[in-house]
C-alpha cells in the first residue's frame, strides 16, 4: 500500500484512504458508458447530497445489495415495503426521500433507455460524446457546477428525476468521466 501513499493524486491521500486513492485511481474521471453503472453513480451522486463522498464510498457496497446491484428493471418494480425495510438497512443512507427516489429515478432511467436506446446515448449526447478536458492546479479551482450540469439536471428534473441538481449533475459528470477534472499535479492528468 505504500505505493498508495506517495503518488501526487487530487485525493485519497493518507493513511486510511487507501479505498478512495483506489476510486480515484480506477474510477473518478474515466469514461463510463455501461448503463448499470451509469445508474449507480447516478444514485451514489444523489446519495451523497450533504455528505461526503468517503461516506458513500463505505455505503457502496450495502447499496448494491439493498437495491439489485442497481438493476433498472428490479429496482423499478421494487415495493412501497421493500423501500420502507431499507430505511432500517445501516449499510445504506437511510433517508427517505433518497431511498424512494432510487424507484422513481429507475422508472425514470427506464424511460430515458427506451427513447435514446441507452441512458448512455442521452447522457454523453451533453458533451458531443466526448469527455471535457479541465486544467486546474488546486482542487479549490474547481467549479461546483457548469452550464452543461445545469443543462442535464433542468432536463432530468424535467422528465420528474430527484436528487438531479446541478452540483449533483456536475459530481456525477465527473465520476463517469464526462468531465476530466484531474488537476495538472496528478499522476493521471
Amino acid at each position: 500500500m505504500q505505493e498508495i501513499d506517495t503518488k501526487p493524486r487530487c485525493f485519497g491521500n493518507g493513511e486510511g484512504k487507501e479505498f478512495y486513492a483506489k476510486y480515484h485511481d480506477d474510477e473518478w474521471g474515466i469514461p463510463v458508458y455501461d448503463d448499470r453503472k451509469l445508474f449507480e453513480m447516478l444514485i451514489l451522486e444523489g446519495a451523497q447530497a450533504g455528505l461526503s463522498w468517503e461516506t458513500i464510498l463505505k455505503k457502496r457496497e450495502g447499496y448494491r445489495e439493498a437495491f439489485y446491484n442497481f438493476d433498472v428493471k428490479k429496482i423499478s418494480i421494487m415495493s412501497d415495503e421493500e423501500l420502507e425495510k431499507q430505511l432500517a438497512n445501516p449499510n445504506i443512507i437511510r433517508n427517505r426521500l433518497k431511498v424512494f427516489s432510487v424507484r422513481r429515478n429507475a422508472l425514470i432511467f427506464i424511460k430515458i433507455q427506451e427513447e435514446y436506446g441507452s441512458f448512455s446515448n442521452y447522457i454523453w449526447k451533453f458533451v458531443n460524446n466526448k469527455p471535457i478536458k479541465n486544467h486546474w492546479n488546486e482542487f479549490k479551482d474547481l467549479p461546483a457546477k457548469s452550464e452543461i450540469s445545469d443543462q442535464i439536471s433542468k432536463d432530468l428534473k424535467k422528465r420528474g428525476m430527484n436528487f438531479v441538481g446541478s452540483t449533483i449533475i456536475y459530481a456525477y459528470m465527473q465520476a463517469i468521466g464526462m468531465v476530466n477534472d484531474h488537476l495538472k499535479g496528478c499522476w493521471l492528468y
